[in-house]
């Protein structure tokens, strides 16, 4: 697929595209010739369309989706590694072991995110219970006027 395709299709532009690939939030397209077009696969369309889920999501920052997108490669090599017909069964506690610490590191991730939308949950909350009262003084001193 070209550039523009898949930016129509996950729903960003072909800057922010372009963008990603210079931070490496995405494949560069390395080997391309000067002025020829860019082209994406399948699995770059994914893997896109997984980084702005995770941005909207979480509201996670470059960095933190940088480091998200690393572990995502980190687990697809170890999925790999782990379905080879080659790998022995030591090498396979190890992958699971690994694969169970990325899976670790972005639960914590989620857990920060959920933490800081209850905070700000309970402080606009607490501060529609401060309308609420003031309304009801309102009220009543209008009542008894």
């Amino acid at each position: 697929m070209r550039i523009g395709e898949v930016a129509a299709a996950v729903g960003t532009t072909p800057r922010t595209i372009r963008y990603y690939e210079e931070i490496g939030l995405m494949p560069g397209t390395a080997g391309r010739e000067p002025g020829a077009h860019r082209t994406y696969s399948e699995d770059d369309v994914e893997q896109l369309r997984e980084v702005l889920r995770l941005k909207g999501l979480l509201g996670l920052g470059l960095d933190e989706l940088a480091e998200l997108v690393a572990n995502q490669e980190a687990r697809r090599t170890l999925r790999e590694e782990f379905r080879s017909a080659t790998t022995s069964p030591a090498r396979r506690t190890r992958i699971l072991v690994e694969l169970d610490a990325i899976v670790d590191h972005q639960l914590e991730l989620v857990d920060r995110r959920r933490a800081q939308l209850d905070q700000l949950d309970a402080e606009l909350r607490e501060r529609r219970g401060r309308i609420a009262a003031r309304l009801e003084e309102l009220s009543e001193g209008a009542a008894r006027a």
